[in-house]
């Protein structure tokens, strides 16, 4: 039977991947809520989103099925990524179920900056409008951090996990 360990455990020394999750997690939390833009339309009328209102926002215009795309890529699948990785890094494991594990999330890793690229368009979407001006606020880049953690987080905990197996 195989032997079930933590990589927490294996590598007490690594005091950094503990720390790492805790930065992706924050700025993945603060991403969601900070404003990611401005619209400022005719000069008259100006509102913020962060992605929760944006994603509110087209809750309540019925656009429902881009709402719920967004949320899925853009809430759901960086907590649950960023869960699964709390759970390799501390729960006990098999070798071969953490690989697998790992396996998946590299998979679906690719799948992380869609949400980015989305921000993007949207941003230039509306900067070539000529009624509208869009800035970028402090949450666009937030939310790009605890992307890019998470996808460092995710080599580093493959790097070690395939340690133990070579």
């Amino acid at each position: 039977m195989p032997s079930k360990q933590s990589l927490k455990n294996v590598f007490p020394q690594r005091k950094d991947l503990p720390i790492l999750l805790g930065l992706a997690s924050l700025t993945l939390l603060l991403g969601l809520v900070l404003p990611m833009f401005k619209i400022t339309q005719l000069v008259i009328r100006r509102d913020q989103y962060s992605i929760l209102t944006g994603i509110w926002a087209l809750v309540e215009e019925g656009e429902l099925f881009l709402g719920a795309i967004l949320f899925l890529f853009s809430v759901i699948f960086p907590i649950a990524k960023l869960g699964a990785l709390i759970w390799i890094w501390f729960v006990e494991l098999t070798d071969a179920s953490r690989l697998k594990a790992l396996e998946w999330l590299n998979f679906l890793g690719k799948w992380s900056m869609l949400d980015v690229f989305v921000v993007a368009l949207t941003i230039v979407a509306v900067k070539l409008g000529p009624i509208a001006n869009v800035t970028p606020k402090i949450g666009v880049y937030i939310f790009c951090s605890a992307i890019f953690f998470s996808m460092f987080v995710t080599m580093r905990v493959e790097k070690l996990a395939k340690q133990l197996e070579g």
